[in-house]
């Protein structure tokens, strides 16, 4: 057995030498770095995405307003909706002329992020003074509530904590490559208080997908099933006697969705199990194109890969007997078109 190997110390960084990277990183990406004047009370941030083009947080951005955009040299110029999409926080606007000069930020690839890794959110809400936050990664896979009350999957918790005005920054790895997008929504779905010591990004290769499809089209479309479910697990199957020990019970069906078209039904019997209310008496759903359900996650990620009109089998329990349904997926309330 061999002893685990320890860094030397010419490996290490001393804290001097960290301040010192740490404040570079921020020098140089912090020129790409903008004020979003998006019609609110107050402006936010936005990042230069490619020249003419910068991309903030939807949430931020008021409908019909006169978008502007002040850089960090002080000047303010005119900005264009390119488009938004409320499902994602993300939002694209189109600067003038002259602003094409700044240079982007690199995009890094937030699936090779891990809880631990150093990270930077910077904002630039008064367009002539950034404001910085540090910490590290605490947290993967969180789910926050979108702008259009929708699930954003995936997002990067820290505990560089966030200003309201940083919303629509960057958050920065080491390297200084951009990871996410700040969002001041909370989990509860309000983003006007934010999160006190916390803070959400939208990973970057969400964001990379999402924009591309605005600056294609303006629009981004999402399929929806037309339900809200519990997730059960085998202990919970077990004590509600369900016919199977992993699925996802049915909350309920929205009115006129692909769900209510192909007869799912919701439970109305509300049970409680470790602080979780599991909704019995309805539907239980299984596997979609068979492909068994564990979790919320795992159904999201299978919608995630449709389009509106896009047809899904479910595989479905209504007390013991099985059943094969069809339900042709429709498009999340909000999302244009």
């Amino acid at each position: 057995m061999t002893d685990a190997v320890s860094p030397t110390q010419s490996q290490l960084q001393t804290p001097l030498q960290f301040s010192n990277q740490l404040a570079a990183t921020v020098a140089a990406t912090g020129q790409s770095v903008v004020a979003v004047h998006g019609g609110g009370r107050r402006p936010s941030s936005g990042i230069i995405w490619q020249p003419g083009i910068v991309v903030t947080a939807e949430e931020t951005v008021e409908h019909d307003a006169d978008f502007a955009v002040t850089l960090p040299d002080g000047n303010r110029v005119r900005a264009a909706l390119v488009g938004r999409d409320p499902s994602t926080d993300i939002a694209v606007l189109h600067v003038d002329a002259h602003a094409r000069a700044l240079t982007p930020l690199t995009l890094g690839n937030s699936d090779a992020v891990r809880v631990g890794d150093s990270v930077v959110a910077i904002g630039n809400p008064l367009g002539y003074d950034r404001t910085v936050t540090a910490g590290i990664v605490s947290a993967l896979q969180r789910v926050i509530q979108s702008p259009n009350s929708y699930s954003i999957d995936h997002v990067i918790q820290t505990d560089a904590a966030l200003n309201r005005g940083n919303s629509g920054g960057p958050l920065l790895n080491a390297r200084g490559d951009v990871i996410g997008v700040n969002s001041q929504i909370s989990t509860g779905g309000s983003g006007a208080g934010g999160n006190i010591g916390i803070g959400f990004a939208v990973p970057i290769n969400t964001v990379r997908t999402v924009a591309a499809e605005l600056i294609k089209t303006g629009r981004v479309e999402h399929a929806d099933l037309g339900i809200t479910a519990q997730s059960v697990t085998g202990g919970a199957a077990r004590l509600f006697k369900l016919p199977v020990a992993h699925g996802l019970l049915v909350a309920s069906v929205q009115p006129g969705s692909g769900a209510a078209k192909a007869g799912l039904e919701a439970g109305e019997q509300n049970a409680t199990l470790a602080g979780e209310t599991y909704p019995l008496g309805g539907d239980l759903i299984a596997a979609i194109d068979g492909n068994p359900l564990g979790s919320l996650d795992q159904l999201r990620d299978a919608i995630a890969g449709k389009q509106p009109g896009d047809q899904v089998k479910l595989d479905v329990y209504r007390g013991d007997q099985r059943r094969t349904v069809t339900v042709k997926l429709g498009r999340q309330p909000n999302s244009p078109g």
